[in-house]
């Protein structure tokens, strides 16, 4: 299995969030409209959901810029309000330093009408895959 298989954006994943990115150069930006089936409490997604998808977004941005692998060394989420099902949330990522193969990057998640539900910070190690 390749990387079609992601439970974040993999294509052939039939129980994935199938994210699809856009990278303009300095930030990545993913849209998406979480089911039902992603819901912790009433009416708000599941932050594990909603980790992963902060997570996903800052590593999509590494292999974007650098066209390397990387994976996630220290992640911290900050969660400032329940993030809705059902409505379109935008995720975007920037980086913020990188110091050898370390790369300190920034998320959001974001509502229609610009709240911030949720953020991330995290640190990425770039490695070779084999």
């Amino acid at each position: 299995m390749g990387d079609d298989y992601c439970f974040a954006c993999g294509e052939k994943n039939p129980i994935g969030l199938h994210l699809i990115f856009d990278f303009d150069g300095e930030t990545i930006t993913t849209r998406k409209i979480l089911p039902k089936e992603f819901q912790g409490y009433n009416g708000a997604a599941h932050g594990g959901i909603i980790s992963t998808i902060l997570d996903e977004t800052m590593c999509k941005f590494i292999s974007a810029k650098y066209n390397e692998r990387a994976m996630t060394a220290k992640l911290e989420v900050r969660y400032k309000f329940p993030t809705p099902i059902e409505q379109e949330l935008k995720i975007s990522a920037r980086e913020e330093n990188q110091r050898r193969n370390i790369i300190t990057m920034r998320a959001t998640v974001e509502t229609s009408d610009g709240t911030i539900t949720a953020e991330a910070t995290a640190k990425f190690a770039v490695v070779a895959l084999s």
